[in-house]
């Protein structure tokens, strides 16, 4: 168990220094006008910056992975969504004669899975807090300001 949690805080201290690390192709395509003169791609800046975004929270995930278990669900989710879609494009781009390669359907599809693998288990609540809780809530309230309605 120990083993799997290290190896989700490399995979994601990697990550998001990975994410975080695209703040320079998204400086050059801005500083330059890359996406507009050379790519006609409006999309590549955009998505840069929500990777870039979401970098420091990976990062931060990384301290103790089991405290962010939803981002790291949400990541990993993101992905697989991303290559799924990236999929269907390289598909759609060959039938039309245009070449496009598989390496960022691979890469993101990698990421999803591995961080969907290593994604830290649900912590088990105690039957006695749960008690607790439904006896806190299910206590009848005292009437406000004397208002017995």
């Amino acid at each position: 168990m120990v083993k799997r949690e290290r190896m989700l805080q490399v995979a994601l201290g990697l990550l998001g220094l990975f994410y975080v690390g695209l703040i320079y192709p998204l400086y050059t395509d801005l500083a330059h006008s890359k996406w507009l003169l050379e790519m006609k791609d409006a999309c590549e800046p955009m998505f840069l910056s929500w990777f870039i975004a979401l970098g420091p929270f990976l990062l931060l995930a990384a301290r103790k992975p089991s405290l962010h278990r939803s981002l790291i669900t949400f990541s990993a989710c993101q992905s697989l969504a991303h290559a799924s879609v990236m999929t269907i494009q390289t598909v759609e781009a060959w039938k039309h004669a245009v070449h496009r390669d598989f390496t960022d359907v691979v890469l993101f599809g990698v990421i999803g899975g591995i961080l969907l693998a290593l994604s830290p288990a649900r912590r088990q609540q105690s039957a006695v807090v749960t008690q607790s809780v439904l006896k806190i809530s299910i206590t009848p309230r005292a009437p406000a300001f004397g208002v017995p309605w």
